[in-house]
């Protein structure tokens, strides 16, 4: 009579537990309702267990278990919780904590050779203990569903397949304690087979995740050193609305120089105004005035190291992608046909013709320089081996592929040619 009142204590209160660990591991807002709610849940799965083991047969009720406890705890927390995977998860993870109170217990029998009854009690005794204890873990193992499914499912995998291995193995038959070799060896193998799993994807996604910072990185460079030189060109253009606005002064300035026959002072004034206003001035290619600008300063660099820059451009003020994005993308692309042009070593001026429209929503652009050195390419992109090279290829398809766009690098005639379409 003891024995079968220790059981029953002990069945309680392994329900209770796997039942407050799978809440604790769902993402459920505990408002007064929900609390309410999952009470009364409770409720319905300890009068359904009653009734499987009571009303239908006690020893077939252990067999039912999944039936009477499992499935209506999940739809339960699958209502509260608003999900659909995590909460399986969930209570399976709690199933194989549940595992924990009977392994101390057999440790416990196994030290002072005890038997059934010494079994359920010292399961009872550690239940609150390592319900605390685990309930400290709960919001490192709630994180896991902000995850991606792929990762869910890796992290659900060894409870999963200790729920089917316990069931099919030690309560609906006795392999377990057949002492067969395969079965035995069978859930270490699991756990060995998923950390492998769960390695190589930590590997993949920290690989991932450092390219990406690295990439974001160079981005930030890029546009910083983008915004700067936007933000000198504006100030250039500001002095040549100055001058603009002080010419009447200018003008008054000449006339009396020249009044008093001071003509060489006057010539030299003139020349020295003519070749700051010249120093500012900024080319109009179209309506962008961010396009304008980067392609001016460009413009003025080529001009600087002899190489000839055309440029045929069509661009609105309003572009579908950001003035950020627009500067690192004409930026990168500038910087590397130039770079390309004054490697050339027979002397020939460089030459970079750049096509850039906006058409139906869509930006284009096309960059078309000299090219005398050889290109590696990888994947259809050129790559190069030196030290701080490359970044600017990575930044132009980073860009381009966050916006669903599409980019071509190619040499033909020794001319290197870049397309964007985004």
């Amino acid at each position: 009579m003891i024995a079968l009142a220790v059981d029953l204590c002990n069945s309680v209160a392994v329900t209770l537990f796997g039942i407050a660990l799978s809440a604790a591991f769902c993402n459920i807002h505990w408002t007064p309702k929900a609390k309410k709610r999952m009470l009364l849940y409770t409720l319905m799965i300890f009068c359904l267990s009653g009734i499987a083991y009571l009303g239908v047969d006690p020893g077939f009720g252990r067999y039912l278990y999944p039936l009477h406890t499992h499935l209506p705890l999940v739809l339960a927390l699958c209502s509260l919780s608003h999900e659909r995977l995590w909460p399986v998860i969930s209570v399976l993870t709690a199933y194989l904590c549940c595992q924990l109170r009977r392994w101390l217990a057999l440790i416990a029998v196994a030290i002072f050779s005890g038997g059934d009854t010494m079994q359920y009690a010292v399961e009872m005794i550690v239940t609150v203990p390592l319900l605390i204890l685990l309930l400290k873990t709960a919001p490192a193992i709630r994180s896991v569903s902000q995850y991606s499914l792929a990762v869910q499912c890796q992290f659900g995998i060894v409870p999963a397949v200790y729920y089917a291995f316990d069931y099919a193995t030690r309560v609906y038959t006795d392999l377990l304690f057949s002492g067969s070799a395969v079965v035995v060896e069978f859930m270490p193998f699991v756990c060995s087979a998923a950390y492998l799993l769960f390695l190589i994807h930590i590997s993949r996604e920290q690989h991932a995740r450092l390219r990406l910072e690295e990439l974001k990185s160079n981005l930030d460079l890029q546009v910083h050193q983008a915004v700067r030189e936007i933000e000198a060109l504006r100030i250039s253009q500001q002095k040549t609305r100055t001058y603009r606005h002080d010419l009447r002064h200018h003008l008054q300035y000449i006339t009396a120089c020249i009044e008093n026959e001071q003509y060489e002072q006057a010539l030299q004034y003139i020349h020295s105004i003519s070749e700051e206003i010249e120093a500012s001035r900024v080319t109009v290619y179209c309506e962008n005035e961010a396009a304008n600008l980067i392609l001016s300063s460009f413009a003025d660099r080529a001009k600087a190291q002899s190489i000839l820059l055309a440029v045929h451009a069509v661009l609105p003020n309003q572009l579908p992608l950001a003035e950020s994005d627009l500067c690192v993308l004409l930026s990168n692309a500038l910087e590397n046909a130039i770079h390309a042009c004054s490697e050339r070593a027979d002397g020939i001026p460089g030459h970079i013709e750049v096509q850039t429209y906006e058409k139906a929503g869509k930006f284009f652009l096309q960059v078309v320089n000299d090219c005398t050195q050889p290109v590696q390419f990888s994947h259809g992109v050129p790559v190069s081996d030196c030290a701080g090279h490359g970044i600017g290829v990575h930044s132009i398809c980073s860009i381009v592929e966050r916006y669903g766009g599409v980019y071509s690098f190619s040499v033909r005639n020794q001319q290197f040619i870049l397309r964007i379409s985004l």
